[in-house]
């Protein structure tokens, strides 16, 4: 995986919750999308849908209605459902989905300098492939974790502008994750 491209030049990455949304991100050339959860009956599906349009899904362990966010609700995930990463805060999850050869992408929530300190300790402890950040529209953040986990970032959480999503990635995120339809442009390295 390269660190400045780990979704193949995809920069940004579509995050749904529902079918719907995942059936209009069938439709374009992104190739990377990240499910927020849904409920356990629907994953597989949902999950093998976008396979067969080509895409890889990167699904939020955490989100899941139906499931509890351990590491025996990971094995499940990464054995059953098949998704292309796992995103947790949960170290053990984030441990399983390596075991699993599953992308391991940890979420961590900077609420203050403390939570970035243990955030930091915890990605390294953990040793995920990638670190989600949120909120995302904090570049001197981004950088800093980057800087002191050694691992790439993608940053996440209230991003609503395309000035936003320029900045997160000027400052050094490998992709942005957004809800929001209107910033789905596809960017590409």
């Amino acid at each position: 995986m390269r660190e400045n491209s780990p979704f193949g030049g995809q920069r940004l990455l579509p995050a749904v919750r529902h079918p719907k949304e995942l059936e209009r991100l069938l439709k374009t050339p992104l190739a990377w999308l990240v499910l927020l959860g849904g409920r356990l009956g629907q994953l597989q599906p949902m999950v093998k849908l976008a396979a067969d349009h080509g895409k890889r899904v990167l699904l939020h362990a955490d989100l899941i209605d139906g499931l509890k966010n351990d590491e025996y609700a990971a094995e499940f995930l990464c054995q059953q459902i098949r998704p292309a990463g796992l995103i947790s805060t949960r170290v053990a999850v984030i441990r399983k989905a390596k075991q699993n050869g599953v992308l391991a992408i940890q979420r961590l929530f900077l609420i203050d300098s403390g939570a970035l300190d243990t955030s930091v300790e915890l990605a390294r402890q953990a040793q995920p492939d990638l670190i989600e950040v949120l909120p995302g529209l904090l570049p001197q953040w981004i950088r800093e974790v980057k800087d002191r986990a050694g691992v790439p970032v993608i940053a996440g959480g209230l991003i609503r502008t395309q000035d936003e999503v320029t900045a997160a990635l000027e400052a050094g995120a490998a992709a942005v994750t957004t809800s929001r339809p209107d910033l789905w442009g596809g960017h590409r390295a």
